[in-house]
């Protein structure tokens, strides 16, 4: 009689049907995981607009793919904390692909922001 095989450890991540590492029909690693998302919503964005994105301040996996709001600087100034920035919502879809960005809003560099 052959032994039981050892029980693996869950590493805490949810995993699909088949235990691949996949939750649905999204991967969380490599292609299609938050990194990856970040890097293709800036780079995509940055050959659109000819500017180079300066952060992500936010991401989110949808439905369809991935949402991402980028800061990118629109007008330089001096003062520094004068110059004018600009939050971009890009969207992704599943193979990270640019399907749409709009900007969100434009604000100062200085400026604190005080929505609640």
């Amino acid at each position: 009689m052959a032994a039981p095989e050892p029980r693996r450890r869950s590493s805490g991540r949810s995993h699909g049907s088949d235990g691949d590492g996949t939750s649905g029909s999204r991967r969380r690693s490599g292609k299609g995981n938050a990194g990856w998302a970040m890097r293709s919503a800036v780079g995509q964005l940055q050959e659109l607009l000819g500017r180079a994105p300066e952060s992500v301040s936010a991401l989110k996996p949808t439905e369809t793919g991935w949402e991402a709001d980028v800061e990118v600087l629109e007008l330089e100034r001096v003062p520094e904390t004068t110059s004018v920035m600009a939050t971009y919502r890009v969207t992704l879809d599943e193979e990270g692909d640019l399907v749409g960005y709009e900007r969100k809003r434009r604000y100062t560099r200085g400026q604190i922001d005080r929505r609640g």
